[in-house]
């Protein structure tokens, strides 16, 4: 891999993207990594995907419509506040990883390679739009977001090394397999994964923060930091969707925007779902935890969308239950290799998801000036 060197001596002080990965991909392999790998490559409903799109309507974007707040926020990713921070420091606390409770280690394990997995995948996505692009706003943009997803990505792989694996990240942008996405469809569902990244982290280390003897890693430790990244990288498209009103405005849009909520909002119900152990271990009631994250979602995602979603309707915790018992059957009818009781479980699961759709939405008149400053 051909990267300049700024004379970085690990992934959190990488001035782009391409150097934190090569330092990553330095790094001596003293451990066995095909399990961890193997988990990251998985292509399901429910695990992070690699994107690809149609990058030279993205390279026509014009930001004269937002330039000031569009300066601002490049300005601030710049100044780079976060340089150095994603490193073990004296703050580490050793883990008893062969002494963690055997259910607790496997539930945390598929959380860190699920969300290394996750900001790997933008990294990739933002990497390959700055390598492509010749608009030099969208590709500063997307050089900065592509480096600040390489440092996360490269400090979950540390913590995983710990436990004797880790994810390779080469080996996943050459392997695994990518899903093309219009260029809007890509601004929904990263916005969204942007900012929901920002809810739930800030909720884990808000209820750390207060709780600190149920904090079992200390990975959460570096969380404030790094859902500030995230909520930095969502302004970025709420902007970039603010260039072009019919984005958010027209009545096909709007039904988009209505599925891309419903859809990441379902996926993380059922994801969080999956992990009792380890949300028991933090202390989270894990459907209070949903319903919390969801809420603040909704009210920083009415910076830009014209809707928030009913999340306090009735038939809108039965929807997210229904779909979560078809999700048990499906993995149920898959483990045990019977297809009649897998389709009859995506039949439920798909008629769950319309039911949640048909939930009427809260309508929202998004203000001129779109900008926000994190403050959970």
């Amino acid at each position: 891999m051909n990267v300049q060197n700024s004379g970085a001596t690990h992934s959190s002080e990488a001035a782009t993207a391409e150097e934190a990965i090569a330092l990553q991909e330095a790094l001596p392999d003293i451990i066995t990594s095909e399990k961890a790998t193997e988990i990251a490559m998985q292509n399901t409903l429910l695990t992070p995907r690699f994107y690809t799109t149609d990058f030279d309507e993205m390279d026509a974007i014009d930001v004269t419509p937002v330039r000031a707040e569009w300066d601002k926020l490049i300005a601030q990713m710049v100044s780079d506040p976060n340089k150095g921070h994603f490193k073990k420091t004296e703050d580490w606390d050793k883990v008893d990883w062969d002494g963690m409770e055997p259910k607790l280690k496997a539930e945390f394990i598929d959380f860190l390679i699920s969300s290394c997995t996750a900001e790997f995948s933008g990294c990739v996505l933002y990497k390959e739009m700055k390598r492509r692009g010749s608009n030099e706003d969208i590709t500063q943009l997307f050089q900065l977001m592509a480096r600040d997803e390489a440092r996360h990505a490269g400090f979950i792989n540390d913590a995983l090394r710990e436990a004797g694996i880790r994810v390779n990240l080469g080996f996943l942008t050459q392997q695994k397999k990518y899903t093309y996405f219009r260029p809007k469809f890509i601004y929904y569902a990263t916005y969204l994964s942007e900012k929901i990244g920002y809810a739930r982290y800030i909720t884990i280390y808000r209820h750390l923060e207060a709780n600190p003897e149920l904090r079992f890693h200390p990975i959460f430790k570096w969380f404030r930091e790094w859902c500030n990244d995230e909520f930095s990288h969502g302004e970025a498209f709420a902007l970039l969707m603010k260039t072009d009103p019919k984005l958010t405005q027209s009545f096909t849009n709007k039904l988009w925007i209505k599925f891309f909520l419903t859809a990441v909002y379902s996926t993380m119900w059922i994801r969080d779902h999956q992990r009792p152990v380890f949300h028991e271990a933090l202390g989270v009631d894990v459907t209070w935890y949903g319903q919390e994250v969801f809420r603040k979602t909704s009210e920083i995602s009415k910076q830009v969308f014209p809707m928030t979603l009913d999340i306090d309707h009735p038939r809108w915790r039965k929807g997210l239950d229904k779909l979560q018992d078809a999700n048990i059957q499906i993995a149920e009818a898959k483990a045990a290799g019977n297809p009649v009781k897998r389709v009859f479980g995506m039949a439920k699961a798909g008629m769950a998801f319309i039911g949640l759709l048909t939930i009427k939405s809260i309508p929202n008149e998004a203000p001129d000036d779109v900008r926000l400053e994190p403050v959970y």
